[in-house]
Order: C-alpha cells, then structure tokens, then sequence
C-alpha cells in the first residue's frame, strides 16, 4: 500500500478521533476552519459522534404543504433549474433536495437506486436537516455559514451519515435574506469533484431568476468588466428605485461592489459609480444605447448598460371578469385567493395544473372554475375519477377501443375519455390513485399528444390538462409508487387549497351555502352551533360543512329562521360537540344552560364521573325550569329531544 493510500484510509479515523477530543472537552484537529466551527456548534447542542437514532423535526404532510407554499415563490423559481441540474447528473446514485431557511427539506428528485438508502437516515421532503438536528451536514452547515458547503463522508460529525457526500449552496434573495439551500447527495464512495461547481452554478441560476421577478419594476443596472460579459450568467446586476436608491443586488454585484446587506434599500447608486442616475441615464444615451465604460469603486473599468423597467399594466378592475367562475369561489380567505390568483396567471398557456388538498376541499369545484374561466370554456369538461374506476376498466375508460376489442365492447366502439375532451380541458381526479400500467400510457399520450385505443388507430388530439389529488406525490415518487416523469409533467403549476379548519372565511361559506338552499329563503346558525362550527376540524372539509347545513335546513320548519342543534341528527350534533370546547356527552352550549355547563366541564377536575354528575344535575334543572316541557328543555340546553330523552333515560337508571 502507498503512502497516498494509507493516509486515504487512516482521514476517516483522524477524523473520528478529533470530534471525540472535542466531545471530550480537549482540542480537536478539522480539516479546515469550517468544519471546525460547524463540529464546535455540535458539541454545544449536545451531539455525539455515536449518537443513536435521535427524534428530530418531520414535518407531516399537512406541515409540508404548508412549509412549500410559504416559499412558493422560491419553490415555483427552483423547480425548473432542479429538474435541469438532475438531468445532468441523472443514474449516478444522486439526489438533488431543496430546502427552505429552517433546514427542512421541501423537494427531492433522485435515482431511485440511492433514495432508498437516503430515506433511511431521512434524506427525503419533510425531514429537518438543521445543523442542530444532523449535525455537521452541507444544508444545515451552509444555512449557519450562508456559503456554499462540502461535507464529504467522515467529515459528517455523525457517524451513520458518514456514508454521505453532500454539497450544498444558499440561496440568497437580492434584499440579503436567506431562502433557502439547495444541494446534491450522494454515496461518498461516487462523490465527483465537479458537483460542487454544479450546485453553486444551480445556485446561482435560481438567484438570477428570483432577482429577474422581484425586480420587474425597477430600474436593472447590469455590468462586468468586460463588454460582452453583460448579459451572462456572470454579470453583476442591482435594481434601483426612482430616486436611485439600492433595492437589491445579485451575489456577483454584492461581492465586486463591496454590498452589505445594509446598504440595500438604504444606499445611494452614486456611492459605488461616483455617478447619480440621472447622470448614467444621461451618458447612456448620448452612447446610443451602448454599454457605458465606467470606474468601480476599487478603480477598475467595468462595462454598464442600463435596462428600465417593463411599462406598468393598469391594475385589474373587478369587473373586467363580472361573472367569472374563479371570481366567484373568493369569499375572503387569503390562501384561497392566493390559489385563484395562481390558477388566473396559468389560464390560456400551455401548463398542466394539479390542484393538491384534502377530500372535501373543492378541487372539483377549482378545475371546473378554471376551465370556465379560460379560453376553452366553449369547449367539453370531461372529469375521470382515477380512483373510482376499477383497473380493469380504467384502460378502456380513459383511451377508448375499437370495434370488437374485447368480450363485452360496444359494437361501434368508444372514443375513451380522452378524446371526449378534445377542444376543451381533461380533468383527472385523485390521479394518485392510477395504476402504474396506465400512469406510462398517460405519459405517452402528454408527450406525443397522440391516443391509440384499444384494438384501434393512433388518433391526434388538442386538450389542457387539470390533475387533482389529495396523496403527496412526491413521496409516492419517492416509494416508487407514481413515475417521476409523470408527476413533473402534470406539475407544471401546484395549487394548494387549504382545508377547511384553516380558512377564514366560514362565515362566509355558511351564508353562501344556506343561501342558496332551499325555498324558505337564507337561515342562519345558532350562536352556540356557530361556535361549535368554528372549533370542529371538519375532517370532511367543505363537502362536509355542507352536507351538515343541508340536513340543518331541511330539518327546519318554514316559520323557523335560525338553525339550532336540534335540527340536527344526534350522531352529527355529537360529532359537532366533541370538537368544540365544553362540549361533553351531548350536553350543548346555548340557552340558558351554556354558561352553567361550561363553568361544570372547567370544574370536573374529579375525571368523569364528577363531569357526568354535574351534566346530569344541569339536564334536570332545565327540565325543571320548563316546566316539563321537553322541546322547550332540549332548546335551552341545545341539544335535540331525542338526545335529552336518552340521557334522561339513564340518569333515571342510575338514580
């Protein structure tokens, strides 16, 4: 064995051995400065080399939605450079992850040949890679350090990431503010030098494109040293306000002009070019449109051009749409208008839509606005329920099949869904639910826009496509249980409708549901029954909601204006009343009984049987109190009749 060779073997056990000197509270030798603070910072939280399976942060499926859309704009900027940069390293053991500023990851695309064993140690979307988490890794160490990070195998401080090669870069939004890391992971046995250079070029295309759009109306100064440098990934560019003042910078400009983040929103362009704006607007012109040579503030000659900012367009009147489907499912929730106004930029462009959210949250109800809302309005929506068609059937239903294909084919055939939605939209609900068979078929058909049915002719066809589910694909891609091909091209645009618990608009869903049913005209709810809506977690989300106001108003007698608890079934009032606060064991919360009641469940330290007593207690001083009368004693105490016979049933058993 050389003495290269030896020494490659003998850096892993180094490496060991000077973390466990820092653990043990004695100097400890790292490679370089780097590691050595990021180890240092291990130590102060606690971690140890050896350390076994520690819990960290993992964010659920609900979390992770909600993380993503908080960087949407970054996440919606990144996803074409990621899809880019993996097809450069596509089938050598890789995975590219992006990750927002708290170090949980929020995407991944990687050969399934080393996802799996990356899962293992939580390497996948939702898990926390925070340096305090992990220990010493390239996303959670290029968070702490804002620069770009190689940790490579043993240098990880712990040990069952060792088989890891990570390289990671920040990226850094043109105010200065940190948004995020994104990275590539691999078996360090295969890591390639070259990949960090990968990654700080990904890096800094996403910088470029997330400075491009927040800067659209500002003026854009773009230099370099040399006249043809402007214009390419390597120019320097800082936008400015009217008035000349800094309001963002990329990376190369900030590093040649000396910018600290300080100086952003605050500095003068006349502080780094001698020069006020008016004065470089001036000199450009006299050039011609011409770069304009001028000194930096270190005395060299770098090549300036000038770009102003796109004509503003005049803002959007309300009623430039005045029975617009998408208009009308505004009802004043921010999340929701957020998704509206998503869906409204995509109409009209060639890019596939999928619509994520829970069962009930209406994402049938968003494709068939998108669709009436667009340019093929005038043309059919055909709607698939991929989860609802068997899979022997789901083949012939979406690509159609000729004359005689099978046992038991209609005689002439069937188009297949497919090409019933030429000219218009195809709306595939759940699509999670697709077989993998049909998922390749699909592709086929996006790609070539081309159909060939069962026992019959390729056949061409036109139609924009709208994809809904409630599962997390990218996790099914992960598990191999959805193609990655698939799930990229109907994700052109993600749209995200919040659940029902999360809106904050349900007064406004209410009124809007009730309105518009029945023929006694609008009713409204009952205070406590209110209250009970507003702390329920509507698990069945908005079809739920409105399935409960259904029954409630058809329960009501035509005289009656308000819905109270009575209305409703015993199982559904119960429901109501276990996710809302004091309300216990079919006791309400309105009437003369409410205040009473709730101040008995604060009491009821004692367990059940103390809340069960004073229950019982309340029940029957409102039958007092009424006299007998059980309609008028289910009313004060917001429970229906059959309820209040029940419980009064087994007070007296009990009695």
């Amino acid at each position: 064995m050389d003495h290269h060779s030896a020494q490659h073997e003998d850096r892993p056990a180094r490496l060991r051995a000077g973390k466990e000197r820092l653990c043990a509270g004695l100097d400890g030798a790292a490679p370089n400065a780097l590691l050595a603070r990021s180890w240092q910072r291990c130590v102060s939280a606690g971690l140890a080399p050896d350390l076994g399976a520690r819990e960290a942060p993992h964010l659920d499926g609900v979390e992770l939605r909600e993380a993503r859309e908080r960087v949407s704009d970054l996440a919606l900027r990144a996803r074409p450079i990621i899809d880019y940069l993996y097809g450069q390293i596509r089938d050598s053991g890789c995975v590219v992850l992006l990750s927002g500023p708290d170090g949980f990851l929020l995407d991944a695309v990687g050969d399934a040949s080393f996802t799996g064993r990356a899962a293992k140690v939580a390497l996948l979307p939702g898990a926390s890679w925070a340096e305090a988490d992990r220990g010493t890794n390239a996303v959670g160490t290029a968070l702490i350090e804002a620069a770009p990070v190689v940790v490579h195998g043993a240098e990880h401080f712990l040990e069952r990431n060792n088989f890891l090669a990570c390289a990671a870069s920040p990226l850094i939004a043109s105010t200065g503010e940190l948004l995020g890391v994104i990275d590539i992971s691999c078996d360090q046995r295969v890591y390639h030098p070259h990949t960090f250079g990968l990654v700080r070029a990904a890096a800094q295309m996403i910088e470029t494109r997330m400075f491009e759009m927040s800067h659209l109306r500002d003026i854009k100064l773009r230099f370099h040293t040399a006249r043809q440098g402007i214009g390419t990934p390597g120019e320097a560019a800082v936008a400015l306000g009217g008035d000349g003042t800094l309001r963002g910078a990329n990376g190369v400009a900030m590093e040649m002009l000396g910018l600290r983040r300080k100086d952003l929103g605050a500095a003068p362009v006349s502080a780094f070019f001698h020069d006020t704006l008016e004065a470089l607007l001036a000199r450009e012109r006299r050039g011609g449109g011409e770069p304009v040579e001028l000194r930096g503030p270190d005395g060299r000659r770098l090549f300036l051009r000038i770009d102003m900012p796109r004509a503003p367009r005049a803002p959007r009147a309300a009623t430039i749409w005045p029975s617009d489907a998408l208009a009308a499912l505004e009802t004043g929730d921010a999340l929701v208008a957020r998704a509206i106004g998503q869906a409204r930029r995509a109409l009209g462009r060639a890019i596939p839509i999928l619509i994520h959210g829970e069962t009930g949250v209406g994402k049938d109800v968003m494709a068939r606005a998108i669709h009436a809302s667009g340019p093929r309005r005038g043309g059919p929506f055909v709607a698939v329920n991929c989860a609802a068609l068997p899979e022997t059937m789901i083949e012939a239903e979406l690509f159609g099949y000729g004359p005689g294909a099978f046992t038991g084919a209609r005689r002439e055939g069937a188009p297949g869904r497919i090409r019933e939605a030429a000219g218009g939209v195809l709306f595939l609900d759940e699509i999670g639910d697709m077989p993998l068979a049909m998922q390749t078929r699909l592709l086929r058909v996006l790609e070539e826009r081309v159909v060939t049915p069962l026992g019959g002719k390729p056949v061409a066809v036109d139609f924009a496509l709208l994809c809904a589910t409630n599962r997390d694909l990218r996790r099914a891609v992960a598990e191999g249980r959805f193609r990655a091909d698939l799930f990229y091209r109907i994700n052109g645009l993600g749209i995200t409708l919040p659940p029902l618990r999360q809106r904050a608009d349900l007064d406004a869903l209410i009124g809007r549901i009730l309105g518009g049913e029945g023929e006694a005209g609008a009713r409204r709810l009952a205070p406590s029954l209110r209250a009970a809506f507003g702390a329920y977690h509507w698990p069945g989300n908005i079809r739920q909601l409105a399935n409960v106001l259904r029954i409630g108003q058809s329960m009501c007698d035509p005289e009656e204006s308000e819905i109270g608890w009575e209305h409703l079934p015993d199982d559904v009032a119960e429901e109501l009343r276990g996710g809302a606060a004091g309300g216990q064991d079919g006791v309400g919360q309105d009437g003369a009984g409410s205040d009473a009641m709730m101040a008995a469940g604060r009491m009821a330290t004692g367990g059940a049987a103390s809340l069960r007593e004073g229950s019982d207690q309340l029940i029957l001083r409102a039958i007092e109190a009424a006299e007998g009368n059980m309609s008028r004693a289910a009313r004060r105490l917001g429970i229906s009749r059959n309820t209040l016979y029940r419980r009064l049933a087994q007070i007296r058993a009990t009695g």
